[in-house]
């Protein structure tokens, strides 16, 4: 289409502003530019730092400029064109509230340069009072806004009026929305947004992911062959592994890789700035005590940032990587969303990244200036850690990308939306579901189902009728669905967001502000007067009151480290074939070369694995027999398939055994010493009768029980703890949840909350579709089964990993260090 006087005016202005920053538009820019302004919606990929913001907001901007007046001069914050009654018309979607600051300011820039009389406002959770009423009131033009604060937006009948001029709603970090119930949230409420605003716009921003189309389908699915943008081409990206020097020992098992503190601290102190990425939060403060205690410059150049951290002191640590005013900050996945430093120089990776994707997005975090190709340092924290080096090297080469799988029938996140629509204004069912089958996520609800939402949100289901706590919604004269009683609104309203942490105490001192929070296991081990290590700091337990921990700094001495739950991540998919592929074929990649012995040993042993063979050793040490199993399918998968082979060896020959699972493969060790052949073995690993299998070997009914607390709490069950009362203790969800578990298993066993928790178990905890793929993919190998007179380099590992559940911490390092030391020396290693 060709524009008008008023768009080209518009882009002249635009294209002004930025040459007055010393840019020019880049081409996928003025592609996006030219496709909003056709009316046209899809999905952008491009990495961060690249100018996603400028390319997704320009559209409305320049919109915005042709629909105002024209002027003489050039636009100047001090001569802002005047704009009618304000209506709402950008809706911005991030998944962070730490990335909602950084936008608010990345959209104010240019509207203010170039004179939009525009208000752009936040509506997060830490928004200030001020910007919460702006946004409730429709008194802005653009709001930055996270998905749960959407929904609960949309909770307030007074919204639909307001939203219906809304031109446009851009997601950022639509990849980190996709895989989750977070986006199920997102997809619903956008699907709200289309009925309200018909014509409305809908631009995604992702990172490469590996089912890009899918991911643009899902969220527009309306529109099957939206556009897919591509940004600027991936920087090239350089893998750096600071490996032991010739002659040094090297673990090969454990450890967090505080052997490495040397040659770290060197790298640290190289560069002006620096951004060290952990895989879990407990390793973040452990790393960062280990630096403090060696760090040679003022104690607040360096700095911690986790998800557990009080949002000041995050904010503290991102000010200073901003500015240039802090050294180094230790971080986990909290950094590793789009917010552009682009002081940092370096970025560091302690352990595996376990993923692809993982290793692009932090090594993304540095670098962000024109022309420089990206680098990223990496920690291994134990020897076979080197091999997962070189086999993402080789993944990042070859452009191989973890996908995001979207989930489907989240029915407790599809009860709570529909408890917010009837909070906001009421429905009708019909048209509502419409609505919701329009979506990815609700494409194949069908009606009985669709009834048995609209029951539980009624009266909680069969079993739970007689209980009014649990009937939410009415129906009213008109046949419509809404909520009149103020306690349920106030309570709904209170539990909207599908983000349900593990039960966690906060932590603050005595006298001053909050720290963060940790988990309320960990804080019931203590005592008054223990010492602990959090948020970079010694503390010691003053007294625990009302689920908060009162602290004091401690004065010298050792503390112990929180451990959060779902610290580990498992291996992907992709890196595992990988690696796979490394150990067979190691090629000339330096961590290979450093590794070749420890290679040598495990081929001269035992043999290598390789893709289309599967290796198995059978070997007995003095605490017994050991069947170790090498599939590369991730800890998860593991885990399911050691118990599933445990309980059908046992059916064969009555035994009982102990399991531990890698990301490598797993190790079962029988009571009784019992014979193993390649037959039985191959028996054992049968891909049928899986689910009835797995059913009786791990309780399913178990797991669905604990599963189900997390379901309970997004679908409304479990009401939240009221403003100005004392938290609830995860002891007490627990067991509300348990009892409501236990009722509606006796008296209504089809509920439908029931089988959604056994599903979530098996796809997720389980992964049933990967573990049915992997007894697929081993039936179609070479079964090599060797029989080692002692530990090989593959099996350390997962006997280590087991005698972790047997002895004391101190107990296992020192007895793990024995057991290396004299493999070493009988290897001659």
């Amino acid at each position: 289409m060709k524009p008008g006087r008023g768009e080209r005016a518009a882009m002249a202005a635009l294209r002004a502003w930025f040459a007055a920053q010393g840019w020019k538009p880049l081409p996928f820019q003025r592609q996006m530019w030219r496709r909003y302004l056709d009316g046209e919606s899809g999905l952008l990929h491009t990495p961060t730092g690249s100018g996603k913001t400028l390319a997704a907001f320009g559209g409305p901007l320049l919109q915005a400029l042709a629909a105002t007046p024209a002027r003489d001069s050039a636009p100047t914050p001090a001569r802002r064109r005047r704009s009618p009654p304000r209506q709402l018309q950008v809706l911005w979607v991030t998944p962070l509230r730490a990335l909602a600051a950084d936008t608010l300011r990345a959209l104010r820039a240019p509207a203010e340069a170039l004179g939009l009389d525009w208000q752009i406002g936040l509506r997060t959770g830490d928004a200030s009072a001020r910007d919460k009423r702006l946004a409730r009131d429709g008194k802005l033009d653009a709001l930055v806004i996270t998905p749960e604060s959407l929904a609960l937006l949309l909770s307030y009948p007074d919204t639909a009026p307001r939203l219906a001029g809304l031109r446009c709603v851009i997601v950022d970090e639509w990849h980190e929305l996709l895989g989750n119930k977070r986006g199920v949230l997102l997809q619903l409420c956008l699907a709200r947004l289309r009925a309200l605003a018909p014509g409305l716009r809908t631009w995604g921003l992702s990172a490469t992911l590996g089912n890009l189309a899918q991911a643009r389908d899902v969220l527009l699915p309306q529109q099957p062959d939206a556009a897919i943008v591509a940004g600027v081409k991936p920087r090239t990206l350089t893998l750096e592994t600071l490996r032991p020097a010739g002659g040094e020992r090297f673990p090969w098992a454990g450890h967090l890789g505080l052997a490495q503190l040397p040659r770290v601290l060197e790298k640290l102190l190289a560069v002006r700035t620096s951004v060290l990425f952990t895989n879990t939060r407990s390793q973040a403060e452990l790393w960062h005590q280990a630096l403090a205690s060696v760090w040679p410059e003022e104690p607040h150049t360096l700095a911690l940032h986790h998800g557990s951290l009080d949002p000041a002191l995050r904010t503290a640590a991102e000010d200073g990587l901003r500015h240039g005013s802090v050294r180094c900050v230790v971080a986990t996945s909290s950094l590793d969303l789009g917010v552009d430093f682009p002081a940092v120089d370096q970025v560091l990776q302690v352990g595996s990244p376990k993923g692809v994707s993982r290793l692009l997005q932090r090594a993304g975090r540095a670098r962000h200036r024109p022309g420089q190709a990206g680098h990223i340092v990496c920690v291994p924290s134990h020897a076979l850690e080197l091999v997962e080096y070189a086999a993402a090297r080789r993944a990042v080469a070859a452009g191989r990308i973890e996908s995001r799988v979207p989930p489907r029938l989240s029915l407790d996140v599809l009860a709570q939306h529909c408890v917010s629509c009837a909070l906001g204004g009421g429905f009708d069912a019909g048209a509502l579901l419409a609505e919701i089958r329009g979506t990815d996520a609700f494409a194949a609800l069908d009606d009985a189902t669709w009834q048995a939402v609209l029951d539980f949100i009624v009266q909680g289901g069969r079993a739970l009728s007689h209980y009014p706590d649990f009937r939410k919604v009415e129906r009213d004269e008109n046949g419509r669905h809404v909520v009149r009683e103020r306690r349920v609104a106030l309570r709904h309203r209170l539990s909207i967001g599908t983000i349900v942490g593990d039960g966690s105490v906060a932590v603050r001192f005595l006298r001053g502000g909050p720290l963060g929070a940790v988990e309320e296991q960990f804080v019931g081990r203590l005592r008054r007067g223990d010492r602990f290590q959090f948020a970079g700091r010694q503390l010691e337990l003053v007294r625990l009151q009302d689920m908060t921990a009162y602290v004091r700094l401690a004065k010298g001495g050792d503390g112990s480290v929180p451990k959060w739950m779902g610290g580990r991540m498992p291996l992907s998919s992709e890196l595992a074939h990988e690696v796979e592929a490394v150990f067979a074929a190691p090629g000339d990649a330096p961590e290979m070369r450093t590794l070749a012995p420890l290679l040598d040993l495990q081929q001269r042993l035992s043999s290598l694995p390789a893709p289309g063979r599967l290796l198995a050793e059978s070997i007995r040490t003095r605490d017994g027999r050991h069947l170790f199993l090498y599939p590369f399918a991730g800890r998860q998968v593991h885990e399911g398939l050691a118990a599933l082979l445990s309980l059908r060896w046992g059916r064969r020959q009555r035994n009982s055994f102990d399991f531990s699972a890698n990301d490598y493969g797993l190790v079962l060790t029988p009571a009784a010493d019992a014979a193993l052949d390649a037959g039985l073995l191959r028996e054992l690993l049968a891909p049928g009768e899986l689910l009835q299998d797995l059913r009786e070997s791990l309780n399913l009914g178990e797991l669905a029980r604990r599963q189900f607390r997390e379901i309970a709490r997004i679908a409304g069950l479990l009401p939240p703890s009221l403003p100005g009362r004392a938290a609830r203790s995860m002891r007490q969800l627990q067991a509300s949840s348990g009892l409501l578990y236990d009722v509606l298993e006796r008296h209504d066993p089809g509920h439908l909350l029931l089988a959604q928790a056994e599903r979530e178990v098996l796809e997720g905890q389980l992964e049933f579709s990967r573990l049915a793929a992997t007894l697929q993919d081993c039936a179609g190998r070479e079964l090599r089964l060797h029989a080692p007179r002692g530990l090989t380099p593959l099996s350390f590992p997962l006997w280590a990993e087991r005698r972790r559940g047997q002895l004391s911490t101190e107990d296992w390092k020192a007895r793990v260090l024995r057991a290396a030391a004299q493999l070493e020396q009988r290897h001659g290693q």
